[in-house]
């Protein structure tokens, strides 16, 4: 994703009623996936612990055209391959919605506050703690070495 992508993304991110803080911050890494017309049909990305053995995967969303295709699923685990080539030991997440999605791509509930204390310096978990929505959201761990 460049620069110039940040208002589309946000929009798309918008309607897949996805947290849109910090999608510019550094440490984020975010990827859009097009379709033949130039118009944004995926996302994915992560935020970096400062530590960097830590990846709070974010912003995976698919076009409601495109869903059940296997495009969600490829766009979270080219996520997690690159955070996993970054040398990532261990992938997080929050979501209150698609619990069965991720358990499928090896993911296992996990504790909200192991992962607050594991991505403490990310924006996501920063705005999450400062409003309170932390105790509101549901955690997903998954281990990405062998």
């Amino acid at each position: 994703m460049s620069p110039s992508d940040t208002g589309s993304i946000r929009e798309f991110l918008r309607a897949a009623d996805l947290t849109l803080a910090g999608l510019d911050a550094p440490g984020v890494h975010l990827w859009v996936a097009r379709d033949e017309r130039g118009r944004i049909v995926g996302s994915t990305g992560f935020e970096l612990s400062a530590d960097g053995r830590h990846a709070l995967i974010r912003s995976v969303a698919v076009d409601p055209q495109q869903r059940s295709a296997g495009s969600g699923s490829r766009l979270a685990r080219f996520a997690m391959d690159a955070a996993r080539q970054r040398g990532v030991e261990r992938a997080w997440l929050f979501s209150r919605r698609s619990g069965p999605f991720w358990q499928k791509l090896g993911f296992t509930g996990a504790d909200r506050g192991e992962l607050a204390s594991a991505l403490a310096d990310t924006h996501q978990v920063r705005l999450f703690v400062e409003t309170g929505q932390l105790d509101r959201e549901v955690a997903w761990s998954c281990l990405l070495t062998s």
